[in-house]
């Protein structure tokens, strides 16, 4: 169902739903539900929680809180670290360039400048 009704809508193309459905094989099988501690990555920053552990709605938010990263990390979307850096680097490109843009573009005369 997930797979089938996607970002507020249903999805049309054929291979976009395929995708959809194999991404979500990691995240919706029998091992999730059966399997104790089970990872969802191949690390251990994402793990189910035991069923014993979580009784209320109380007991998911502390897991959440204690268990998982603040920040996700690149391997929860099936992308390398590398991912990481890489969007970094985007945005430090962007916040300078916001940054340059607010300076006066102003001349002056003689020798000196604003900066």
């Amino acid at each position: 169902m997930a797979a089938e009704a996607n970002y507020g809508g249903r999805v049309t193309d054929v291979h976009d739903r395929r995708t959809i459905n194999t991404i979500l094989l990691d995240f919706y099988n029998h091992n999730v539900v059966n399997e104790e501690g089970h990872m969802l990555t191949g690390s251990s920053h994402y793990l189910m929680p035991n069923n014993e552990d979580i009784n209320k709605r109380d007991d998911l938010v502390n897991y959440v809180d204690r268990h998982l990263p603040f920040e996700d990390k690149t391997e929860i979307f099936g992308m390398h670290d590398n991912a990481e850096i890489t969007s970094a680097i985007n945005f430090t490109n962007e916040f300078l360039l916001a940054a340059l843009t607010q300076q006066p573009r102003t001349v002056t005369k003689g020798a000196k400048s604003p900066d």
